[in-house]
């Protein structure tokens, strides 16, 4: 007689609807974190994620009630649960307010009705968790573990039904007065998702009322089958919020989302699975169960992120189905992109390779930018090339250059060297030969250059590839420039993006006024007129991206740093004030503090001195002097945006009075006033 296979049905049905439970905490709470680090400032996301809150709660004591062993425990998670469970109600309101108010359909009562709901939330919260009028003692029968109903428990039943039905209205509301297909198909999105949180929270008050035991199997079947429904249903849902408060451009919200769920819950999930699949025996191929499960779950973090890479092109192509060649040439772009490190690294390494070719202990090389040359890379004695750089008359040097080059045999002789100041110097040349990019420069060997033809050959390919490099950097530069005079009306074409046409919509006349934060606006400053003559902080600055920085790089030759420093300056020379410059005189202050301090760039002490002041009454000074560089400045770009400034503060509560005393001269006597008092 064959032996027939038993098969423990309540046992097989337990353990997947553990695994999925699993899967789907993973999920939310992955979701949850997500839409708190890139949505938080939207009200849709903090609807949803009060929601998911409320969920993610309600599963993770589905995860761990199945491994309780005493009824006390179960008792205590079983009621913490409720801290989800009561919450949901409240979420759903709040959700769905939110996405009405999205369409301009906006209402006081619904908002108090938002507020109050959150209250009868807490409360039947701390009713469920210590007293048994909602909830008491139930069953501990593992895998069916709950509480019995108490005498408000059908109350709030229907408190939980009729709000969840009251937000479907909300979001049918919410989607009849969309007018964009694209807003349409999204708030469709949500009506449909909209009730996998109650699915997800409503079987256990099935199980709470019901009147008499229920079948095992039958509940685990349903709790299996409506919870491949929530988890689908949460990330539609997700997929949706994630659009609101966005201003970045669909596909990329989409490649983030995409990827952020295939690298955390869909991996995670797996760690998941592959830790309750091992079986619980003492030892596995001859190691320890734990041990086992650390190589199985490493394996599985690995494959899986090496699997998304992999699938990565495939993901793109589905993504970026309308736009594929153009994101294509972007990530190639992003792939070759050539930054000042990688152009320094570069560049040492083939001077390098010249030195170590013609056997020579020291090189360097410098480029162009603004008529000048600065150094870019060395080799060997760094200090000596910095010398023989500031040293050398290298204006004379070029033009050396440039007429031996016009006059050499041939349209472009790489060949072409001089030796000056012991050194030999090759220009270089972009492809086109009519314009200097910079010079390499190696310690002479000879007086005169003096090189073998396999020298001159190894060199020649060399000096190639530097220019290839050199020139390559300055088209790249100017794609940069083209992007910082375009970010800012990329970032309002973005945020345009966002305004969405609803029923009943005022129609949007003129762009609402940016708010103009003055502290971080005077810190830009501060910080750009600390390296006014060069440095990151110039090169770096928030401020390149100002409109009237931008309309400045055209007289700059397309510099931004110079286009910043010209921009600053005017602000600086609207502080002077007119007729005879007096060093001590009140209305000079603001302007003599910045022109000596960060112009000429003299120190504090010498400063001070100058202008007859302590040096902590120049710091104080100074930070007014940076307020009005900054009201100027804002004041500037509100004009070129063409709008009025003056519903704008032109300083901060702390440096308005002490302007106010700056300029009628009672600044100091306040100061003393104040001391004495202290």
């Amino acid at each position: 007689m064959p032996q027939t296979l038993n098969v423990d049905w309540t046992e097989m049905l337990s353990f997947a609807d553990l695994i999925l439970a699993s899967a789907i905490l993973i999920l939310t709470f992955s979701l949850l974190v997500y839409l708190l680090i890139y949505n938080w400032r939207n009200e849709v996301a903090r609807g949803f994620c009060a929601l998911l809150a409320g969920v993610t709660i309600v599963y993770a004591c589905d995860v761990v009630l199945p491994r309780v062993e005493t009824p006390q425990a179960a008792v205590l998670w079983l009621r913490f649960q409720w801290l989800g469970i009561s919450f949901v109600p409240a979420a759903y309101l709040h959700f769905s307010d939110a996405l009405l108010c999205t369409t301009n359909a906006l209402s006081d009562r619904r908002r108090w009705l938002v507020r109050f709901s959150y209250l009868l939330s807490a409360g039947l919260c701390a009713l469920a968790f210590f007293t048994d009028w909602i909830v008491r003692d139930g069953i501990f029968a593992p895998p069916i573990t709950h509480l019995a109903p108490g005498p408000l428990f059908r109350g709030f039943t229907a408190y939980f039904v009729l709000t969840v039905l009251y937000g479907a209205y909300n979001i049918h509301r919410a989607r009849a007065r969309c007018l964009t297909p694209a807003s349409r198909r999204r708030m469709a999105y949500l009506a449909v998702s909209f009730i996998a949180p109650a699915l997800g929270v409503f079987p256990y008050l099935v199980l709470v009322g019901a009147p008499e035991p229920v079948s095992s199997r039958l509940v685990l079947s349903l709790s299996l089958i409506g919870n491949m429904g929530v988890g689908m249903m949460l990330a539609v849902m997700a997929y949706s919020v994630a659009y609101y408060g966005a201003f970045t451009p669909d596909r990329v919200v989409k490649h983030r989302l995409i990827h952020y769920l295939l690298r955390g819950p869909v991996v995670g999930a797996a760690v998941i699975v592959v830790i309750l699949l091992i079986p619980k025996v003492e030892a596995i191929l001859g190691l320890p169960r734990d041990t086992v499960i650390v190589f199985a779950v490493v394996i599985v973090v690995v494959l899986g992120q090496l699997l998304v890479n992999l699938s990565k092109p495939f993901i793109d192509r589905v993504i970026y189905r309308q736009d594929a060649e153009e994101v294509s040439l972007i990530q190639e772009l992003d792939r070759r992109l050539l930054t000042s490190g990688d152009l320094r690294q570069f560049l040492e390494h083939v001077l390098i390779a010249i030195c170590e070719r013609l056997r020579v202990p020291s090189g360097f090389v410098a480029v162009v930018r603004d008529r000048e040359l600065y150094m870019e890379a060395t080799c060997g004695d760094a200090r000596s090339a910095e010398d023989v750089l500031k040293a050398e008359d290298w204006v004379e040097v070029l033009r050396t250059l440039g007429r031996a080059r016009s006059e050499s045999a041939g349209d472009r002789d790489r060949s072409f060297c001089v030796s000056r100041a012991g050194y030999w110097i090759w220009p270089l040349w972009s492809s086109q030969g009519d314009r200097l990019l910079g010079l390499l420069a190696v310690q002479a060997r000879t007086e005169e250059p003096l090189l073998t033809e396999e020298e001159w050959q190894t060199v020649n390919m060399l000096l190639r590839r530097a220019e290839t490099a050199l020139e390559d950097r300055q088209l790249q530069q100017t794609v940069f420039l083209a992007l910082q005079r375009m970010m800012p009306e990329l970032e309002r074409i973005q945020a345009w993006r966002g305004i969405v046409p609803y029923v009943g919509g005022s129609p949007l006349l003129e762009e609402e006024a940016p708010v103009v934060d003055m502290k971080e606006l005077q810190r830009w400053v501060k910080d750009a007129l600390s390296h006014y003559w060069g440095g990151p902080k110039l090169t770096h600055s928030p401020l390149l991206r100002l409109r009237i920085v931008n309309n400045a790089l055209e007289e700059e030759d397309g510099n931004p740093a110079r286009a910043l420093r010209s921009v600053l300056n005017q602000a600086i020379e609207r502080l002077r004030p007119p007729g005879e410059r007096h060093m001590t005189a009140a209305e000079w202050l603001l302007y003599n503090i910045l022109d000596l301090k960060f112009i000429q760039g003299m120190r504090v002490r010498e400063v001070a001195r100058r202008l007859a002041m302590s040096e902590s009454d120049l710091y104080r000074k100074q930070r007014v002097a940076i307020a009005e560089v900054a009201r100027i400045l804002a004041e500037m770009e509100a004009r070129e945006a063409g709008r009025s400034y003056d519903s704008l503060q032109m300083l901060d509560k702390d440096s308005a009075p002490a302007y106010n005393d700056l300029v009628d001269g009672r600044g100091a006597a306040k100061d003393r006033g104040r001391k004495a008092e202290r």
